[in-house]
């Protein structure tokens, strides 16, 4: 099968396609082993970044490095989208590899808070053709019948890592030093990447075609839109010093240049919500402010207000991976998918998220003990399982031929564009209170969280149509 050939949907004898066939097996195992690597390197990383954001002196531009990876994501999501459809995905896995390893170590050795954010930048560029790379090989080599099983499996590869990563990652901060941490996973990348050739070998290199007139647009707008998240994040970082005032408006005036650019980059409809492609990119930005944007600061929260070693506190990003693992298995059910619309799966995960993020606010304000309060939170987790799957498979079914990599890049876009500004501002907030830091910060934070999951639930209909 070539990269230019329709994945088969049933074997020569009629038979339904199966994931763990001789002919999709090598992209499941492939696949899988690299979504888990990357589940690793978030989770380790989401866990010990309150402990070298001590060690290095730079709790105010903690909001910096939660952000960084989400600003490089922006740029890098519509180069890879473009670079995905004009030569086939497997050029873009390789440069994703071979920046995350570079990011990863750049991370691991920062003598300075700053050089550590600076490796949380390619961290993010890698990311973003590691993501694309494999959507769009996923809908070059399976055919659509397989494809909700395999964003299950890509869910289910976050459990392990979930449940011993913070643990892990802890541990070894506690014991060895958390550079110890980014440092494993360059050596993880090694083995997982041999896993993922043979699938790649399936997909070869394309020469590569001409840039279209709209994907140099959108490239050139997401790399200001990038530019313009970086001023968001470096202003945050500095609303907590004597520059305060300048601070806020840099911030206020990279925020309006933002909504200005999202117009050129985004599907048109996008920011009113119109049916079809521009609901789900819509959508899936929703989803990142809420949910991403608290997870981001969860763990921030417990060891500052709650005394809680790493650990323990990485028990949020333990139970985020299972509960989202558990919502997408749920979702991936034939019995799901031929009974339940896409309107009403995102309905059910818009409303869990919503409910379930009262949890992590209403322990900031101390209100909600801890344990209660983290079963809340779980069903957020859970809720993310069923809406995410579902948009991924939305925006690959109302994707024509050769667009699945700019429509996808657009819908990561804007997730990473909502995960961006909610960590920006959110960090700015923490910076103000850098030496003081109170459970009030983290409620405001996670408030507005709430107020766009709601949103997102307003707009299911709309997500779940074609227009």
């Amino acid at each position: 099968m070539t990269a230019t050939q329709t994945p088969p949907s049933a074997s020569a004898a009629g038979e339904p396609a199966r994931l763990l066939s001789a002919v999709y097996l090598p992209f499941a195992m492939g696949a899988v082993s690299l979504v888990t690597l990357g589940a690793f390197a978030n989770r380790a990383t989401g866990t010990v970044l309150p402990v070298l954001a001590e060690d290095l002196d730079g709790l105010a531009l903690f909001g910096a490095a939660s952000a960084a990876p989400l600003i490089t994501y922006v740029a890098s999501t519509a180069v890879a989208g473009a670079l995905s459809d004009r030569g086939g995905p497997t050029r873009v896995l390789r440069i994703g590899a071979a920046v995350f390893a570079v990011g990863q170590l750049l991370a691991g050795l920062a003598p300075t808070m700053l050089v550590l954010v600076l490796g949380r930048l390619l961290s993010g560029f890698a990311e973003a053709f590691l993501d694309i790379g494999l959507t769009v090989l996923m809908a070059r080599a399976l055919p659509e019948s397989l494809r909700a099983k395999v964003f299950a499996t890509f869910a289910a590869a976050w459990v392990l890592p979930s449940l011993v990563g913070p643990a892990l990652a802890g541990t070894i901060a506690d014991h060895v030093g958390w550079r110890a941490v980014f440092l494993l996973a360059v050596a993880l990348l090694v083995p997982v990447f041999v896993l993922l050739l043979p699938s790649m070998r399936r997909t070869p290199v394309e020469p590569l075609g001409a840039w279209s007139g709209r994907q140099r647009t959108v490239a050139r707008n997401a790399a200001g839109a990038a530019a313009l998240l970086a001023v968001l994040t470096a202003a945050g970082s500095a609303s907590g010093t004597r520059w305060a005032a300048a601070a806020v408006i840099g911030m206020a005036a990279a925020l309006a240049g933002l909504v200005r650019l999202v117009r050129r980059v985004l599907p048109d409809g996008t920011l009113t919500g119109t049916a079809g492609i521009p609901a789900v990119t819509a959508s899936r930005g929703l989803a990142a402010a809420a949910f991403s944007t608290a997870g981001s600061f969860l763990p921030l929260m417990l060891t500052t207000t709650r005394g809680l070693r790493p650990a323990l506190a990485g028990i949020t990003l333990t139970l985020t991976g299972v509960c989202w693992a558990t919502g997408s298995a749920l979702h991936s059910l034939d019995v799901v998918q031929q009974r339940v619309s896409p309107a009403t799966r995102l309905r059910i995960g818009f409303g869990a998220i919503t409910t379930g993020l009262a949890g992590p606010a209403l322990i900031a304000a101390d209100v909600l003990p801890l344990v209660p309060g983290l079963a809340l939170w779980a069903l957020a987790g859970l809720g993310m399982g069923v809406a995410s799957p579902t948009l991924s498979t939305q925006m690959l079914a109302l994707s024509e031929r050769g667009e699945e990599g700019a429509n996808s890049a657009a819908s990561n876009m804007a997730a990473s564009l909502a995960g961006a500004v909610g960590a920006a501002l959110g960090g700015a907030l923490v910076a103000t209170r850098a030496d003081h830091l109170s459970g009030g910060v983290f409620t405001v934070i996670i408030a507005v969280a709430i107020v766009f999951a709601a949103l997102g639930l307003r707009l299911a209909p709309l997500a779940g149509v074609r227009r």
